[in-house]
């Protein structure tokens, strides 16, 4: 018979209650079924959630490679580069990010080589490189700004001179320069060939926006603003040419130059903004020294498989995530972790793929996946920064509706205007500033710069966010849920405590010593076994181990583990370590009794450790949400926890498949937040509306949704404060670019907007929306708020003691 909480089989008879239905595996799934009522009509359907979150339907099999894309300023661009990239033959998939200036390509390495990917998306105007930033690309823009410029103020002279004087009424006799007569043609000449040295260079990347939008179907605002250049140049130029003096080369030039100098700053605080993808994407290790039979070769990252041993010298980059088998040395995981200090890596240490050797020598076998832990940090932030959270889903398909719309808007009001008496030249002006001023560009770059702000910050505080819905479900959690072993806790067991026979730490230590078990662990920790023998090595699952022990003493069998090991072999054990071994047991933590010759001779006391900070923590998320404790150990072990007043409830002695149906459970009632770590709690985590990892293993890192890099708990409510202050960012953004807008189009479909100052508002209202949205999300006392303060440390922590007596 199936448990009615989590499917594992029940024993003979099963753990039942009267006052519960169902039968259950263990007391701990019995216990969460009488809190939470009912398990058994939970949706059967839940059962189908797996770890597979996120996963792409359209994922293609092939190596991936991450390029640097210049040029790109809206999601036609993606959609643009996406279908030049797959245009090419060994090209499986494409996906790029404007706000991250990124390009992620699914390649057959068998045709084409890594080398030849920046060519395939390279063109009008788009560069890729493999490395950052390409090389050039802000020259090139500070260039066309510089000639811009340049050529903006030849115009923009000759219209203060002498256009405006004319346009405002002067009469035309007291001006230096007679605009009718061969004066006025040279004028009208040079005004001509500044303004198209503006419009042909400095406004080159609009056009081609422009034209990649019609390419792809999809009208974007470079369509509207090169449509109300091209017009007034147009325009302008027809009336020069037949004599006229009314002309707006000063509108075209000042609209392609306020949208370039918008773009170019957009651009700049953008890339400061999601610029740590980019940092990482140049950091990754392409090359591999692997060691073999005659020696060392070097090769390709891709090529190594798991088991190959590679050397890393210092100064060098770890390539892959492995395990150290020889050297030792000092390594810099600050890139990977957000940790500064350097740390020592010896053999049997993990090493991290992207850290940084900066003393000694290492060889490192490759682990399993063969994989980086950076290059999981690189695929995790560009699936993050590329993504379409549901305020930018609604955004696009506002902004993809408002193009066609604005334009037929321009065209009204400027059919409007002439049926109204208007002259031509005004009604044009009108049409010229809806086109102008209604640019949607404020409104796509609401939301992706403020989600890549929230990233960068996460990542600054050691906290990795693998999934964009972090930025939803975090601040709308109503549970969050800790795992205590290894979240709550140090996770590591220590002995604490000896008492009896001055041998009982060494003879344990010689027996604990063949046992797999963090308590055997803590023993053989503790104490030196020595110069002994063990032979006859014997488990009792669940209860101990035994063996024969030869050493300077003669030869006797010894016993360590529970007091059932004990009863079961009948020997004694004294009432003093009886109350010792209750004793720990009721503080929750591990007596390990210890004897010989057929009787008990000593207890250790092995526990483990609540984090110093955890009490902090909790009463920090306990402000506002609901906090439940989950462990697989008895109550006991738990009940310092239970005794928080910011913890609601405590579900002990509940498996790792229990964890994952009270998670499912608790959702029913709400948003649930799971932190837990280590592989037993992955499950769980992808279980959760959000899952939190304090582990970048692969399997807790794929199934959370942000991973926590660095050993400090506190870095759990910086993850909810941040996403909260992002999602404030996104509507004060969202709210500013529709505001913007109804107020915008209406004066400038009246008239009372000239496209002079349209040009001006709608660069203004990007640039506004941008730096919005690079402001700090938390400022230094919000990043502080988690610290421990005075008198919050777990004080009832017991202090490590060593008291040995003779029996």
């Amino acid at each position: 018979m199936p448990c009615t909480l989590c499917d594992l089989p029940t024993p003979d008879p099963p753990v039942t209650d009267s006052g519960v239905d169902g039968a259950f595996c263990c007391r701990g799934c019995l216990e969460v079924a009488r809190t939470l009522d009912d398990p058994a009509s939970a949706d059967s359907e839940t059962a189908a959630d797996g770890l597979d979150r996120g996963t792409d339907p359209d994922a293609a099999d092939g190596e991936t490679a991450f390029l640097s894309v210049s040029g790109m300023h809206c999601a036609t661009c993606e959609a643009f580069v996406e279908a030049r990239a797959t245009d090419r033959d060994g090209v499986r998939a494409a996906a790029a990010s404007y706000p991250t200036e990124t390009v992620k390509l699914t390649y057959d390495p068998g045709e084409l080589d890594r080398g030849d990917l920046p060519d395939v998306v390279s063109g009008l105007g788009y560069e890729a490189s493999e490395r950052g930033d390409p090389d050039g690309g802000d020259d090139r823009d500070v260039g066309r700004l510089l000639v811009g410029a340049v050529f903006g103020m030849l115009v923009m002279a000759w219209y203060v001179l002498f256009l405006y004087p004319v346009y405002v009424g002067v009469a035309a006799d007291d001006l230096l320069v007679d605009l009718a007569g061969p004066a006025g043609a040279y004028l009208f000449g040079n005004v001509w060939l500044a303004a198209t040295v503006v419009l042909a260079y400095t406004g080159y990347p609009i056009f081609r926006g422009a034209y990649v939008s019609l390419r792809a179907g999809r009208p974007n605002m470079d369509l509207l603003v090169g449509v109300a250049a091209a017009a007034a140049y147009a325009y302008s130029t027809l009336v020069a040419l037949t004599g006229g003096t009314d002309v707006y080369f000063d509108v075209a030039v000042v609209i392609v130059l306020a949208v370039t100098v918008g773009d170019y700053y957009e651009g700049r605080v953008k890339r400061a903004a999601t610029g740590r993808l980019a940092d990482l994407t140049a950091d990754r290790v392409g090359e591999a020294t692997r060691r073999t039979a005659d020696g060392t070769e070097v090769v390709a990252v891709d090529d190594l498989a798991a088991g190959d041993e590679v050397v890393v010298t210092a100064g060098d980059r770890v390539p892959v995530d492995g395990t150290v088998v020889e050297g030792e040395g000092v390594a810099d995981e600050s890139l990977v972790t957000g940790e500064s200090r350097p740390v020592r890596r010896e053999r049997g240490d993990d090493a991290v793929g992207g850290s940084v050797l900066r003393d000694g020598r290492l060889v490192v076998a490759v682990g399993a996946d063969a994989a980086s832990t950076l290059d999981r940090v690189v695929a995790a932030l560009w699936d993050v920064q590329s993504a379409r959270p549901g305020a930018q889903r609604l955004a696009d398909r506002a902004a993809a509706a408002f193009v066609p719309l604005v334009a037929l808007l321009a065209a009204g009001a400027t059919g409007y205007h002439l049926l109204a008496g208007a002259g031509a030249e005004s009604a044009l002006l009108v049409g010229l500033s809806v086109l102008v001023v209604s640019c949607p560009c404020a409104l796509g770059l609401a939301t992706p710069l403020a989600v890549a702000r929230g990233v960068k910050e996460a990542l600054d505080r050691g906290v990795v966010v693998s999934a964009a819905a972090v930025f939803e479900a975090a601040p709308e959690a109503d549970v969050v849920a800790f795992d205590k072993t290894g979240t709550l806790t140090t996770g590591e067991m220590r002995v604490r405590d000896a008492v009896g026979d001055d041998r009982a730490p060494r003879l344990a230590a010689a027996v604990e010593q063949y046992a797999d078990h963090p308590v055997a662990d803590a023993v053989t920790d503790f104490a030196d076994p020595g110069g002994v023998d063990v032979a006859d090595f014997e488990r009792a699952p669940g209860r101990g181990v035994a063996a024969t022990v030869a050493g300077d003493g003669g030869e006797r069998r010894v016993l360590a583990g529970s007091a059932d090991l004990f009863d079961a072999r009948d020997w004694p054990v004294p009432d003093e370590y009886e109350r010792r071994a209750a004793d720990a047991r009721a503080a929750g933590d591990v007596p390990v009794l210890v004897g010989w010759d057929g009787r008990a001779e000593g207890v250790l006391v092995a526990g483990d450790d609540p984090r110093g900070e955890w009490r902090a923590v909790v009463a920090a998320l306990a402000e506002e949400r609901r906090v439940v404790v989950l462990t697989g150990d008895d109550a006991a072990a738990a009940q310092r926890f239970r005794d928080h007043p910011g913890v609601d409830d405590v579900f002990a002695g509940v498996p790792p498949e229990g964890k994952t149906e009270v998670v499912r459970r608790l959702r029913e009632d709400g948003t649930v937040a799971m932190v837990g770590d280590g592989v037993n709690d992955a499950p769980a985590l992808a279980a959760a509306d959000l899952g939190v990892a304090l582990d970048h293993t692969a399997l807790a890192a794929d199934a959370a949704d942000a991973v926590v890099t660095t050993d400090d708990l506190t870095a759990v409510p910086e993850v909810f404060d941040l996403t909260r202050a992002a999602n404030a960012r996104i509507r004060q953004n969202l709210a500013w670019a529709f505001c913007y807008n109804a107020v915008a189009v209406p004066l400038a479909v009246t008239g009372l907007l000239n496209p002079l100052f349209a040009a001006v508002a709608m660069a203004a209202s990007s640039l506004l929306v941008v730096a919005n949205s690079t402001r700090d999300l938390l400022d230094a006392d919000d990043a502080a708020g988690t610290a421990d303060p005075a008198g919050t440390a777990d004080a009832d922590a017991p202090a490590f003691t060593a008291e040995v007596t003779e029996a």
